[in-house]
C-alpha cells in the first residue's frame, strides 16, 4: 500500500508544484485525508495553542470528565455504543465569534485560539483554492460555493481531548463517521496516537507528526465535485496511555448555502448517463445528519435527492 499522503506546501511555489499538485490530487481522491507541512502557521503560535488548550483541560475539565468516565464504565461489560471517551467544546469564529462568552477561559487562551483561528482560515482558503485548481475550478469557486447564501461560510473549532481509557475494547474516542460539512483542518497530539480512517476496508492510523496540520474533506465537498472528491469514514480509538488533545477546525458552507455539484465537473457525467449529486441547503442536511452522524452517508445522499425530487416535481393533490 502506498505511504500516507504528506504534502510539503513549500513546494507549491517553486519548480516542484506540478508533483506536489499531483500528490494533492491523488490524496483527495483516493485517501480524502492528509497531512501538510510548511502550511504558514508559526510552529510558536502552534505550541502556545497545544500549551493553553492541555492547560485549560487540567485546570477545567479533567476532573468533570473523570466523573462522567467512572459512571461510563461502571457495570459495563459489553461494548458501549451511544457514546464517546472525550471531552469537548466548540468555538465558533465566523458568522460571528462567541469565544468571549465561552466560561473558563482565560484571556491568554482566548488571544492564542485567535490567532490561530485567523491562521487556519486562511489556510483553509488557500486549500480550497488548491482543490478547485486540481479540476480547473475557477479561483475562488468553492469559497463561493460555500458564501451561496446570505451569511457567508460557517467556521468553527471542536477542541477535544481523549483521556486515558482503561477499557477500550468496551468504549471509542470517537465513533466512526464522515465529517458534514466543507474542509476540516486539525492540528493534533504528536505524541498520542489513536486518529483512523477507513481506506480499502482496513483501519489505517494517521500519524502523529509535530507541526503538521491534518486535512480531511467533508460530505459537502463530495458532493460539489460529484465525487470526485470523498469524505472519508474516520474514528477516534481510545488509548490506554496518554491524553490525546484534538483541535479541529471546520470551514463550512453557511446554514443557507445551496449545494450542488460544480457544472463545470458535471457536463461530462451528463452525457455520460452518469449519477450526479443532489442540489440542496446546506441546514436540511445538517438537520437530517445530527440525527445520522453515525451512519453511513450515503442515505443522507439519498434523502437530499428524494427531497430536490418532490421540490421539482411536487404531487398534485385536488
Amino acid at each position: 500500500m502506498d505511504s500516507f499522503p504528506v504534502i510539503d506546501m513549500e513546494k507549491l511555489l517553486g519548480r516542484e508544484r506540478g508533483a506536489a499538485m499531483e500528490i494533492l490530487r491523488d490524496a483527495c481522491e483516493k485517501w480524502g485525508f492528509f497531512e501538510i507541512l510548511n502550511h504558514g502557521i508559526s510552529h510558536d503560535l502552534m505550541d502556545e495553542v497545544e500549551k493553553v488548550n492541555k492547560e485549560q483541560y487540567n485546570k477545567c475539565r479533567e476532573q468533570k470528565f473523570n466523573e462522567f468516565a467512572n459512571k461510563a464504565l461502571e457495570n459495563a461489560d459489553s461494548e458501549i455504543d451511544h457514546l464517546d471517551w472525550e471531552s469537548t467544546f466548540f468555538l465558533r469564529h465566523l458568522p460571528v465569534s462567541n469565544i468571549s462568552e465561552i466560561p473558563d477561559l482565560d484571556d491568554q487562551y482566548r488571544k492564542a485560539m485567535k490567532e490561530f483561528a485567523a491562521a487556519i482560515e486562511k489556510l483553509a482558503e488557500r486549500l480550497l483554492d488548491l482543490l478547485g485548481e486540481n479540476w480547473k475550478l475557477e479561483k475562488g469557486y468553492l469559497k463561493k460555493a460555500f458564501s451561496n447564501g446570505s451569511k457567508g461560510p460557517t467556521f468553527g473549532t471542536k477542541v477535544s481531548s481523549y483521556p486515558p481509557c482503561p477499557r477500550p475494547d468496551l468504549v471509542k474516542g470517537l465513533r466512526a463517521h464522515t465529517d458534514a460539512g466543507g474542509i476540516i483542518l486539525l492540528f493534533q497530539d504528536d505524541q498520542v496516537s489513536g486518529l483512523q480512517f477507513l481506506k480499502d476496508g482496513e483501519w489505517l492510523d494517521v500519524p502523529p507528526m509535530r507541526h503538521a496540520i491534518v486535512v480531511n474533506l467533508g460530505d459537502q465537498l463530495e458532493v460539489i465535485t460529484n465525487g470526485k472528491y470523498k469524505s472519508v469514514v474516520h474514528r477516534v480509538v481510545a488509548q490506554t496511555d496518554g491524553n490525546r488533545m484534538s483541535i479541529a477546525s471546520f470551514y463550512n458552507p453557511g446554514s443557507d448555502a445551496v449545494i450542488f455539484p460544480a457544472p463545470a465537473l458535471v457536463e461530462k457525467e451528463a452525457e455520460e448517463k452518469k449519477e450526479v449529486y443532489p442540489r440542496f441547503v446546506f441546514e436540511d442536511y445538517m438537520k437530517l445528519y445530527v440525527g445520522h452522524k453515525f451512519q453511513a452517508k450515503e442515505p443522507r445522499f439519498e434523502a437530499m435527492k428524494a427531497m430536490e425530487a418532490v421540490a421539482t416535481h411536487p404531487i398534485a393533490t385536488s
